[in-house]
């Protein structure tokens, strides 16, 4: 047993974390996202029964931001621009805002529907999660820690 780690961040989920390095990227999934065959090429976690906002606030407390770019996190943009703008995403913005510590977050980098599929399949890590809210895709570039 380990101290101070979030029960929401399961043994396996916490080694992909570790054994992930500067550039590396990690893609949560929602509900309706096909983790299994994103992640075919490399890991899926089962994050069953847990929402991203979650996740995203347990993780960040040990995941450093790729610091070196402009974007180190990564939306799946709306289908149709006349879809409202998901609420989830003002979630993700404080989450970061209040977990990241170097990196001046400007906003998200928005992908095509299928340009986020192909991005995904090149993940070091797809976590499967049992968020609903719509849109809620995610992508965390790792950056490296400064002391």
């Amino acid at each position: 047993m380990l101290r101070n780690i979030p029960e929401i961040i399961s043994p396996e989920l916490m080694k992909i974390l570790m054994e992930m390095g500067h550039g590396d990227d990690i893609c949560f999934g929602d509900v309706n996202f096909p983790a299994q065959s994103m992640g075919a090429a490399s890991r899926v976690v089962r994050c069953d029964g847990h929402r991203i906002t979650d996740l995203l606030d347990a993780v960040l407390k040990f995941f450093p931001l790729d610091n070196f770019i402009d974007q180190p996190v990564s939306l799946m943009q709306r289908v149709r621009e006349e879809d409202p703008v998901p609420e989830v995403w003002d979630d993700f913005r404080s989450i970061i805002a209040k977990n990241d510590f170097c990196h001046a977050f400007s906003d998200f980098e928005m992908i095509q529907r299928f340009y986020f599929y192909e991005r995904a399949k090149k993940c070091y890590a797809v976590v499967a999660t049992a968020e609903n809210a719509p849109y809620s895709n995610i992508i965390l570039k790792k950056g490296v820690i400064f002391k």
